[in-house]
């Protein structure tokens, strides 16, 4: 099981023994992804995750198994667990993808429980409240849409003297718990004792974002995309970035024509650089594992660490692969 950011620990610790235990790839991969959408701790996705610019929380996920195996859910409001409703897409309909309304509509039609509070905790009130202050004392931006807040790595090192810190390889157990707040995309890919692969991507989406943006994650072949006989991509960072060339899809592509998962990864950011004049805040990363269970992660920037559960245990990394430094 690999999972980005270091709050993967908390899906891995969740979905990893029941992995290695025999449990099915989209099995494991689904509960890790409740355990972090229910940690209010984390601000990234369901309870705690943080609202768009109106003050409302809304989340989106997708799930894939194979091109002809995937499902999503967008914009969904006051649900927490958007990775189970996009699975049951997936599962008992013949769409791949519900939005809005009509997804909050299946997924209470489906049993799923609505939230008392649209998932909009104190904590991520505080953060809302703070944002308007300082978006009244902003000048005119020149554009409608915003920066990202610090993404989780930064803000566990805020007071590091180093511009983009990387956190330390250790065992998640001895990982100490931030008190601040966190955000950034959720993806889980998973490979099973029989060879399965499969992938989960959920989001709150960009913090404060304007009402009725959706970013990468619920996109099949940008946030997250699996084929059974090449290998799995899942991304996280800045959306419109990863949007703009398919990154998930483009990767898995790379991985088709023979490139290792970390070559395919870098290619992907190599890409983006390409297209894009890259800013100090932007950063994109992936995950990848291929059909054979090799694994790779890779950055745009310093900063991004990834979490495994393997034979050899759970352990948070900094990823070796780099683009900008």
């Amino acid at each position: 099981m690999l999972s980005t950011w270091s709050f993967g620990a908390v899906a891995n610790r969740a979905g990893g023994p029941l992995l290695m235990a025999g449990t099915g790839a989209l099995d494991a991969a689904i509960a890790a992804a409740a355990a972090v959408e229910n940690d209010p701790a984390v601000d990234s996705v369901g309870i705690g995750g943080l609202p768009d610019s109106s003050g409302r929380v809304s989340v989106d996920a997708s799930v894939m198994l194979a091109p002809d195996r995937c499902g999503s859910v967008c914009a969904v409001r006051g649900y927490a667990n958007p990775a189970a409703i996009a699975r049951r897409v997936m599962d008992r309909t013949v769409h791949i993808m519900l939005a809005g309304d009509g997804a909050e509509q299946f997924a209470a039609a489906q049993g799923f429980t609505r939230h008392p509070t649209e998932l909009l905790t104190p904590q991520a009130q505080s953060e809302f409240n703070r944002y308007l202050v300082g978006r009244a004392a902003a000048p005119a931006p020149s554009r409608l849409g915003i920066l990202p807040p610090m993404n989780v790595e930064e803000r566990y090192a805020e007071a590091s003297s180093g511009k983009y810190p990387v956190a330390p390889a250790e065992p998640v157990s001895q990982t100490p718990a931030s008190k601040e707040p966190m955000h950034d995309t959720v993806c889980i890919l998973a490979r099973d004792r029989a060879g399965v692969l499969a992938g989960v991507c959920t989001t709150s989406g960009l913090g404060f974002k304007l009402a009725g943006r959706v970013g990468d994650s619920p996109i099949i072949g940008h946030g997250l995309y699996v084929d059974a006989e090449i290998g799995g991509v899942s991304a996280t960072g800045n959306g419109e970035l990863i949007m703009s060339i398919c990154g998930s899809f483009l990767a898995t592509e790379f991985m088709r024509q023979g490139r290792t998962p970390a070559e395919a990864l870098l290619a992907v950011l190599e890409r983006i650089r390409a297209k894009h004049t890259i800013v100090d805040a932007h950063q994109v990363a992936l995950i990848a594992v291929r059909a054979d269970g090799q694994w790779a992660s890779a950055s745009l920037r310093p900063g991004f660490s990834h979490c495994i559960t393997d034979d050899a245990g759970t352990r948070l990394e900094p990823s070796p692969n780099v683009m900008l430094r």
